[in-house]
Protein backbone atom coordinates (compact mmCIF):
# COMPACT_ATOMS: atom_id res chain seq x y z
CA UNK A 1 0.00 0.00 0.00
CA UNK A 2 2.82 2.36 0.82
CA UNK A 3 4.51 1.59 -2.47
CA UNK A 4 1.29 2.24 -4.35
CA UNK A 5 0.81 5.55 -2.47
CA UNK A 6 4.35 6.67 -3.27
CA UNK A 7 3.91 5.81 -6.95
CA UNK A 8 0.62 7.72 -7.03
CA UNK A 9 2.21 10.78 -5.37
CA UNK A 10 5.14 10.65 -7.81
CA UNK A 11 2.71 10.48 -10.71
CA UNK A 12 0.85 13.54 -9.41
CA UNK A 13 4.15 15.44 -9.08
CA UNK A 14 5.11 14.38 -12.61
CA UNK A 15 1.76 15.63 -13.89
CA UNK A 16 1.89 18.92 -11.99
CA UNK A 17 5.47 19.86 -12.91
CA UNK A 18 4.81 20.37 -16.64
CA UNK A 19 1.74 22.46 -15.81
CA UNK A 20 3.69 24.77 -13.52
CA UNK A 21 6.43 24.96 -16.16
CA UNK A 22 3.90 25.98 -18.77
CA UNK A 23 2.48 28.67 -16.50
CA UNK A 24 5.95 30.04 -15.85
CA UNK A 25 6.68 29.98 -19.55
CA UNK A 26 3.53 31.98 -20.25
CA UNK A 27 4.68 34.58 -17.75
CA UNK A 28 8.31 34.92 -18.75
CA UNK A 29 8.60 33.25 -22.14
CA UNK A 30 8.76 35.00 -25.53
CA UNK A 31 4.98 35.36 -25.80
CA UNK A 32 4.70 36.75 -22.30
CA UNK A 33 7.50 39.21 -22.98
CA UNK A 34 5.89 40.37 -26.20
CA UNK A 35 2.59 40.86 -24.44
CA UNK A 36 4.20 42.95 -21.69
CA UNK A 37 6.10 45.02 -24.22
CA UNK A 38 2.92 45.67 -26.18
CA UNK A 39 1.18 46.91 -23.05
CA UNK A 40 4.06 49.24 -22.22
CA UNK A 41 4.12 50.52 -25.76
CA UNK A 42 0.41 51.16 -25.59
CA UNK A 43 0.91 53.23 -22.46
CA UNK A 44 3.86 55.13 -23.82
CA UNK A 45 2.54 55.71 -27.35
CA UNK A 46 -1.23 56.35 -27.40
CA UNK A 47 -0.83 57.77 -30.92
CA UNK A 48 0.46 55.84 -33.91
CA UNK A 49 3.17 57.04 -36.23
CA UNK A 50 0.61 58.48 -38.65
CA UNK A 51 -0.81 60.73 -35.96
CA UNK A 52 2.68 61.88 -34.98
CA UNK A 53 3.48 62.64 -38.63
CA UNK A 54 0.20 64.57 -38.85
CA UNK A 55 1.25 66.59 -35.82
CA UNK A 56 4.51 67.48 -37.59
CA UNK A 57 2.57 68.57 -40.67
CA UNK A 58 0.31 70.76 -38.54
CA UNK A 59 3.37 72.44 -37.02
CA UNK A 60 4.88 73.02 -40.46
CA UNK A 61 1.66 74.55 -41.79
CA UNK A 62 1.23 76.71 -38.70
CA UNK A 63 4.77 78.02 -38.98
CA UNK A 64 4.33 78.76 -42.71
CA UNK A 65 1.00 80.56 -42.25
CA UNK A 66 2.21 82.65 -39.32
CA UNK A 67 5.35 83.65 -41.24
CA UNK A 68 3.14 84.53 -44.22
CA UNK A 69 0.94 86.67 -41.95
CA UNK A 70 4.00 88.59 -40.76
CA UNK A 71 5.45 88.92 -44.27
CA UNK A 72 2.29 90.31 -45.87
CA UNK A 73 1.71 92.71 -43.01
CA UNK A 74 5.24 94.19 -42.84
CA UNK A 75 5.23 94.73 -46.62
CA UNK A 76 1.90 96.59 -46.56
CA UNK A 77 2.71 100.23 -47.27
CA UNK A 78 1.64 102.57 -50.02
CA UNK A 79 1.45 106.27 -50.88
CA UNK A 80 -1.33 107.87 -52.90
CA UNK A 81 -3.70 110.87 -52.99
CA UNK A 82 -7.29 111.30 -51.83
CA UNK A 83 -9.90 113.95 -52.57
CA UNK A 84 -11.73 115.52 -49.61
CA UNK A 85 -14.15 118.41 -50.22
CA UNK A 86 -12.55 118.93 -53.60
CA UNK A 87 -9.05 119.13 -52.17
CA UNK A 88 -6.50 116.57 -53.30
CA UNK A 89 -4.38 115.51 -50.37
CA UNK A 90 -1.42 113.13 -50.30
CA UNK A 91 -1.81 110.14 -48.00
CA UNK A 92 0.59 107.46 -46.90
CA UNK A 93 -0.34 104.22 -45.20
CA UNK A 94 1.96 101.78 -43.42
CA UNK A 95 1.35 98.86 -41.12
CA UNK A 96 3.35 100.44 -38.30
CA UNK A 97 0.90 103.35 -38.15
CA UNK A 98 -1.68 101.07 -36.49
CA UNK A 99 -1.28 99.46 -33.08
CA UNK A 100 -3.60 96.64 -34.17
CA UNK A 101 -1.35 95.76 -37.09
CA UNK A 102 1.72 95.90 -34.85
CA UNK A 103 -0.03 93.57 -32.41
CA UNK A 104 -0.79 91.13 -35.23
CA UNK A 105 2.86 91.13 -36.32
CA UNK A 106 4.08 90.50 -32.77
CA UNK A 107 1.65 87.66 -32.07
CA UNK A 108 2.25 86.02 -35.46
CA UNK A 109 6.02 86.16 -34.93
CA UNK A 110 5.59 84.55 -31.48
CA UNK A 111 3.42 81.80 -32.99
CA UNK A 112 6.03 81.18 -35.69
CA UNK A 113 8.72 80.78 -33.03
CA UNK A 114 6.48 78.48 -30.95
CA UNK A 115 5.66 76.34 -34.00
CA UNK A 116 9.31 76.11 -34.99
CA UNK A 117 10.31 74.96 -31.51
CA UNK A 118 7.59 72.30 -31.37
CA UNK A 119 8.45 71.22 -34.91
CA UNK A 120 12.11 70.67 -34.05
CA UNK A 121 11.16 68.68 -30.94
CA UNK A 122 8.67 66.54 -32.87
CA UNK A 123 11.07 65.84 -35.74
CA UNK A 124 13.91 64.87 -33.40
CA UNK A 125 11.64 62.45 -31.52
CA UNK A 126 10.23 61.08 -34.75
CA UNK A 127 13.71 60.37 -36.12
CA UNK A 128 14.72 58.68 -32.86
CA UNK A 129 11.48 56.66 -32.94
CA UNK A 130 10.54 58.06 -29.54
CA UNK A 131 7.01 59.05 -28.53
CA UNK A 132 6.13 62.47 -29.90
CA UNK A 133 4.73 63.47 -26.48
CA UNK A 134 6.87 61.89 -23.76
CA UNK A 135 4.69 62.64 -20.71
CA UNK A 136 1.42 64.11 -19.52
CA UNK A 137 3.20 67.19 -18.15
CA UNK A 138 4.71 67.84 -21.57
CA UNK A 139 1.28 67.37 -23.19
CA UNK A 140 -0.37 69.81 -20.78
CA UNK A 141 2.39 72.37 -21.36
CA UNK A 142 2.09 72.19 -25.16
CA UNK A 143 -1.71 72.22 -24.92
CA UNK A 144 -1.64 75.38 -22.77
CA UNK A 145 0.77 77.05 -25.21
CA UNK A 146 -1.38 76.20 -28.21
CA UNK A 147 -4.50 77.48 -26.45
CA UNK A 148 -2.90 80.78 -25.41
CA UNK A 149 -1.48 81.44 -28.88
CA UNK A 150 -4.76 80.46 -30.56
CA UNK A 151 -6.70 83.00 -28.50
CA UNK A 152 -4.01 85.62 -29.09
CA UNK A 153 -4.24 85.05 -32.85
CA UNK A 154 -8.04 85.41 -32.71
CA UNK A 155 -7.75 88.71 -30.88
CA UNK A 156 -5.04 89.98 -33.25
CA UNK A 157 -7.04 89.01 -36.33
CA UNK A 158 -10.22 90.59 -34.93
CA UNK A 159 -8.44 93.85 -34.06
CA UNK A 160 -6.81 94.06 -37.48
CA UNK A 161 -10.13 93.25 -39.19
CA UNK A 162 -11.80 96.16 -37.40
CA UNK A 163 -9.22 98.64 -38.64
CA UNK A 164 -9.31 97.21 -42.17
CA UNK A 165 -13.10 97.39 -42.28
CA UNK A 166 -12.93 101.02 -41.22
CA UNK A 167 -10.44 101.73 -44.00
CA UNK A 168 -12.74 100.13 -46.56
CA UNK A 169 -16.04 101.69 -45.48
CA UNK A 170 -14.80 105.04 -44.21
CA UNK A 171 -16.66 106.90 -41.46
CA UNK A 172 -20.32 107.69 -42.11
CA UNK A 173 -21.56 111.30 -41.97
CA UNK A 174 -17.99 112.58 -42.43
CA UNK A 175 -15.84 113.43 -45.39
CA UNK A 176 -13.48 110.53 -44.74
CA UNK A 177 -13.65 108.32 -47.84
CA UNK A 178 -12.92 104.69 -48.56
CA UNK A 179 -9.14 104.69 -48.17
CA UNK A 180 -8.82 101.28 -49.80
CA UNK A 181 -9.69 102.70 -53.22
CA UNK A 182 -6.50 104.76 -53.52
CA UNK A 183 -4.57 102.33 -51.29
CA UNK A 184 -5.67 99.06 -52.87
CA UNK A 185 -2.28 97.33 -52.61
CA UNK A 186 -1.99 98.19 -48.93
CA UNK A 187 -5.47 96.90 -48.10
CA UNK A 188 -4.94 93.71 -50.13
CA UNK A 189 -1.72 92.92 -48.23
CA UNK A 190 -3.49 93.49 -44.92
CA UNK A 191 -6.44 91.29 -45.94
CA UNK A 192 -4.14 88.40 -46.91
CA UNK A 193 -2.24 88.78 -43.64
CA UNK A 194 -5.49 88.60 -41.65
CA UNK A 195 -6.54 85.49 -43.58
CA UNK A 196 -3.30 83.70 -42.69
CA UNK A 197 -3.71 84.85 -39.09
CA UNK A 198 -7.08 83.14 -38.73
CA UNK A 199 -5.81 80.08 -40.57
CA UNK A 200 -2.93 79.81 -38.10
CA UNK A 201 -5.47 79.98 -35.30
CA UNK A 202 -7.37 77.06 -36.84
CA UNK A 203 -4.15 75.00 -37.06
CA UNK A 204 -3.31 75.73 -33.42
CA UNK A 205 -6.79 74.62 -32.43
CA UNK A 206 -6.32 71.38 -34.40
CA UNK A 207 -3.04 70.74 -32.58
CA UNK A 208 -4.76 71.37 -29.25
CA UNK A 209 -7.45 68.83 -30.13
CA UNK A 210 -4.74 66.26 -30.86
CA UNK A 211 -3.21 66.86 -27.45
CA UNK A 212 -6.63 66.48 -25.75
CA UNK A 213 -7.10 63.12 -27.50
CA UNK A 214 -3.59 62.08 -26.41
CA UNK A 215 -4.34 63.00 -22.79
CA UNK A 216 -7.62 61.08 -22.87
CA UNK A 217 -5.87 57.93 -24.16
CA UNK A 218 -2.73 58.03 -22.03
CA UNK A 219 -2.62 55.89 -18.86
CA UNK A 220 0.27 57.47 -16.95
Amino acid sequence: MMMNGQKKAAAEVAVQLPESKMVAGSMSGPFGGASGGGTAAGLRRPFGRKAEVMNVLLRVLCMVTSVAAVSFMVTSQQSSTVSIYGFTLPIQSKWSFSHSFEYLVGVSAAVAAHSLLQLLISISRLLRKSPGIPSRNHAWLVFAGDQVFAYAMISAGAAASGVTNLNRTGIRHTALPNFCKPLRSFCDHVAVSIFFTFFSCFLLAASAVQEVVWLSRSKY
